[in-house]
């Protein structure tokens, strides 16, 4: 069984983009279908799509690069961890990397990132941030 099934996938996605491989796979669930959704809107990753592997759902995500191979994600950070929860209110959050990049809540209505939960007026667990 798996601790800490979001720091798994932030760990395959910074190892995929690292080696500069084209897709990753992963197990899936629902909170890595709301992430990877949030990661593919703001631009981080070119698509996901799910699939089946040894009759277990699984995710395949195509990493997205710069024209000279470079990832566009440099780095992904874990912030609130199953030992240690961070939450955050809405007044609270700051703007990440001075808006370049973003961090990742999860709010009474979902996933949502920084700008977005500023908008809707809502705090939460500060899941990562990415940038």
């Amino acid at each position: 069984m798996m601790t800490d099934p979001i720091a798994d996938l932030l760990i395959r996605i910074r190892n995929g983009a690292a080696r500069g491989l084209d897709t990753i796979s992963m197990p899936a669930s629902k909170v890595k279908k709301e992430l990877l959704r949030v990661l593919k809107s703001e631009g981080f990753i070119q698509d996901f799509e799910p699939a089946t592997q040894d009759g277990h759902p699984t995710f395949h995500v195509r990493l997205r690069y710069i024209a000279e191979g470079q990832p566009v994600i440099t780095v992904l950070e874990r912030i609130s961890k199953p030992g240690c929860r961070r939450y955050i209110g809405y007044r609270d959050i700051k703007p990440t990397r001075g808006g370049m990049g973003l961090c990742i809540l999860s709010t009474s209505k979902g996933i949502m990132t920084d700008q977005d939960s500023r908008h809707a007026r809502l705090g939460g667990e500060v899941l990562c941030r990415v940038w």
